[in-house]
């Protein structure tokens, strides 16, 4: 299995382990690929006998050590020789393993691209429905932090939202009292998955509006010298309006409940258009299964 940089490197990679393969071998593609790359390499290698595979892989640290969820896309023989082992490596939830044959060799890849385009929608309506709180509402970081502690425990329940209460409450290591979360730059970068699940969106003709708009949002951070400039003469409003901050945390509550939901929807109806168009048969229902843990 190799963990590499997408593309050049694990052509590369690919070419000094071949070497030492044989017929009946499994190498695997655990690493973020365009999909196109992968079935390439699956058909450079298919002579030689030598089954590929690439799988999606999510995780993190954590993953790796209690088990990520596991998105393989190749043919059945090379899915039954690795089953056993995925199993095994796999998160666990409710006694099932979060793998399963996504598809044929290119759908794996495929499901991870749009399972990293749902994280971005997640990620910026969590920043949005923060930015709401803090400027509209006046929500200072420790009442944030309670905040979505307490969303944590409701139908929001994920990875993300425990991970931002903890990132909120977090002081930095100084002594100053002053939090993490104000001292981070406003700036962010992007890798391949966001962008090519815009780009298979547009391709697909499928509406991903939540994923299209968080890919932009990544675009305009990136750009922090042109808004800091913009900043001197688009000033934005300048009192905050007088409203009920109960009913501004249950009515922020639910609309990124809501907008969730929509981001996952576009997420698999992507999924589902390029099913179709591929003949990959990725049954849906399966991907929502293998994502509850890893």
């Amino acid at each position: 299995m190799m963990l590499v940089m997408a593309g050049k490197p694990v052509d590369d990679t690919i070419a000094l382990l071949s070497m030492h393969l044989e017929e009946g071998d499994v190498l695997v593609d655990g690493g973020n690929e365009w999909f196109p790359n992968t079935i390439r390499r699956g058909a450079d290698l298919k002579d030689s006998g030598i089954h590929f595979v690439g799988m999606g892989v999510s995780g993190g640290e954590d993953g790796a050590r209690y088990g990520s969820s596991l998105m393989p896309g190749c043919d059945k023989a090379a899915f039954d020789l690795l089953e056993p082992i995925l199993n095994k490596c796999a998160a666990q939830v409710d006694g099932d393993a979060c793998t399963t044959q996504c598809g044929p060799l290119g759908a794996g890849n495929y499901v991870k691209m749009v399972h990293n385009g749902i994280e971005y929608g997640d990620m910026q309506l969590i920043a949005e429905v923060y930015d709401v709180l803090k400027v509209a509402g006046g929500l200072d970081n420790q009442a944030l932090k309670q905040c979505f502690e307490y969303w944590n425990e409701s139908e929001l329940q994920s990875y993300l939202i425990e991970i931002t209460a903890i990132i909120l409450g977090k002081e930095a290591s100084d002594g100053s009292g002053a939090y993490v979360v104000d001292q981070i730059v406003d700036q962010t970068g992007i890798k391949g998955t966001g962008r090519w699940t815009v780009q298979e969106a547009a391709e697909q003709s499928a509406p991903c509006p939540a994923l299209t708009s968080a890919l932009d949002a990544r675009y305009l951070s990136a750009r922090q010298e042109e808004r800091v400039e913009a900043s001197g003469t688009l000033l934005g409003p300048s009192e905050t309006p007088q409203m009920d901050i109960g009913q501004l945390v249950d009515d922020a509550k639910q609309a990124l409940y809501m907008a969730k939901v929509c981001s996952y929807a576009q997420g698999m109806d992507l999924i589902r258009a390029a099913s179709e168009a591929h003949d990959w048969h990725i049954n849906r229902a399966e991907c929502a299964r293998i994502w509850k843990g890893g």
